[in-house]
């Protein structure tokens, strides 16, 4: 029987949802208006270059035995679904009608698995060295996540790395670092069947007539710990692209100081074990340095302070604090977080008459 998911975001959660549908299952996103005319029209499509081909695949939801559709935030109904995606930039949850899905959504008491890269304050509940309430100024809006049980909120690694392609329509999306979604447990074992469910399907999808094996799993782990392998890179690479001019690509991030990007990632490394993981739920520095040389644009959240948003997700900021409750230092955690601060206030700033 398909399982069905309603996803918050229709940019990064297409990629999920479109290898849920082909897998067979039914998933609603939900997304701005324009977008959802053109998911109901037309469909996801999702171009990936598997392993060993030097040209991208375009996968079509409307090829899947599963059901793709798309709404508003007040079109749909939390209690009618099996489980919830969460891939809307933490920002976004900040919005009336989205705030108010979301409070319906920890009413309706189903298992929810954030996407997102600011790990959800009930998912950190679940981690008992840490304080969340001690975190909240690095959320935009930290009332958005009182009502969740923290059992019922788990946490997926948003490694792959896609972008809607420069001209193209709404409903299509690149994957340019195709690895897998790797997601914590959620406390109750019948939830994390369903995530096991969705995993064996979407390991089983082949493409094409040649049954070409495709990139990007989901991958369920018995550690909660092992998402939090993902905050090493982002500080390490994706807030380092903000500088005091124009933003840098993750590639000169990392590489154009290798030594202090390793000190960094290994602190955050630290940072992670003291919270309770082990060192195999991390990834090692040598891993992540390779994958950065192909990542030749600047994270998104460079771009979107470069194009003057008032706010971004802070993980620096999460980092920052998290390294204070501990005592495990993050060399340049402070520099990186006050260039962040420096640019929102420029962002905020009114325009001059």
């Amino acid at each position: 029987m398909p399982i069905s998911m309603l996803m918050l975001g229709a940019s990064y959660g297409s990629l999920l949802a479109t290898k849920l549908v082909l897998a067979g299952h039914d998933v609603t996103l939900v997304c701005l208006p324009e977008e959802v005319a053109l998911f109901n029209a037309d469909g996801a499509r999702v171009r990936i270059k598997p392993r060993g081909h030097d040209d991208f695949v375009e996968l079509d939801s409307r090829d899947g035995p599963g059901r793709l559709s798309a709404a508003g935030p007040t079109e749909v109904d939390p209690k009618s679904f099996d489980i919830v995606g969460l891939a809307m930039q933490e920002p976004q949850y900040r919005a009336p009608e989205v705030k108010d899905l979301i409070a319906r959504i920890a009413r309706s008491a189903r298992p929810t698995m954030s996407i997102m890269n600011m790990p959800p304050p009930p998912f950190l509940a679940r981690i008992a060295a840490i304080d969340p309430d001690g975190l909240a100024s690095a959320y935009t809006d930290y009332s958005v996540w009182r009502g969740f049980a923290p059992g019922l909120m788990t946490l997926a690694s948003p490694d792959p790395q896609a972008m809607r392609p420069p001209g193209e329509p709404l409903n299509v999306l690149q994957v340019n670092l195709p690895t897998n979604f790797k997601v914590a447990p959620f406390a109750d074992d019948a939830h994390t069947d369903l995530l096991r469910r969705m995993e064996a399907n979407i390991e089983a999808l082949r493409f094409g007539s040649g049954q070409i094996e495709l990139p990007v799993k989901l991958r369920v782990h018995d550690s909660l710990f092992v998402p939090l392998a993902k905050w090493a890179m982002l500080v390490t690479g994706n807030y380092r692209c903000v500088t005091s001019g124009a933003p840098i690509s993750i590639r000169d991030a990392v590489h154009g100081d290798l030594e202090l990007s390793r000190r960094i990632y290994a602190a955050v490394g630290t940072l992670c074990e003291r919270l309770g993981a082990k060192p195999g739920d991390l990834v090692p520095f040598e891993k992540y340095a390779k994958a950065a040389e192909s990542l030749i644009r600047p994270s998104s959240a460079a771009r979107a302070l470069d194009a003057g948003a008032p706010a971004i997700e802070r993980l620096d900021k999460l980092v920052q604090l998290l390294s204070r409750q501990t005592g495990v230092g993050v060399p340049a955690v402070d520099e990186i977080a006050a260039l962040v601060d420096a640019k929102l206030l420029e962002n905020a700033a009114p325009m001059p008459a």
